[in-house]
């Protein structure tokens, strides 16, 4: 049985984030158990392949706790993350900003979270 590493785990929660709304690197890293993570987790979404396998990651939905964007793909800025969001229905400031209380994704609970992870190391 194949298992997932760190960035793996992250994009499998990440495909779960509906258009029109957001979350943070750290509820990221707090999802997978693992709440200092957060810079790690932007490692894996700035590492991400820009390849056919990875278009389904909707790395725009993930920003700074702040409500900041940033670029979060290689190869991507900040303006191309806000056109994204925009166009997902999220308000974004002229100075990059998200209201995250408005559009922040609630976060997986522990059970829903095993179920991604398991359902991504299965279809490897």
């Amino acid at each position: 049985m194949d298992s997932l590493n760190f960035y793996q785990q992250v994009y499998a929660i990440v495909r779960c984030i509906p258009a029109g709304q957001v979350t943070h690197y750290g509820a990221i890293a707090r999802m997978l158990a693992n709440p200092r993570a957060a810079r790690a987790v932007g490692y894996a979404l700035r590492a991400l392949p820009d390849t056919p396998e990875f278009a389904d990651v909707p790395w725009q939905r993930v920003i700074h706790a702040t409500g900041e964007v940033r670029a979060g793909a290689s190869g991507q800025t900040r303006a191309r993350q806000a056109a994204l969001l925009r166009a997902e229905g999220v308000r974004v400031s002229r100075d990059y900003f998200v209201q995250m209380p408005r559009y922040q994704w609630e976060d997986l609970l522990p059970h829903e979270v095993a179920a991604v992870l398991r359902a991504a190391r299965d279809g490897l």
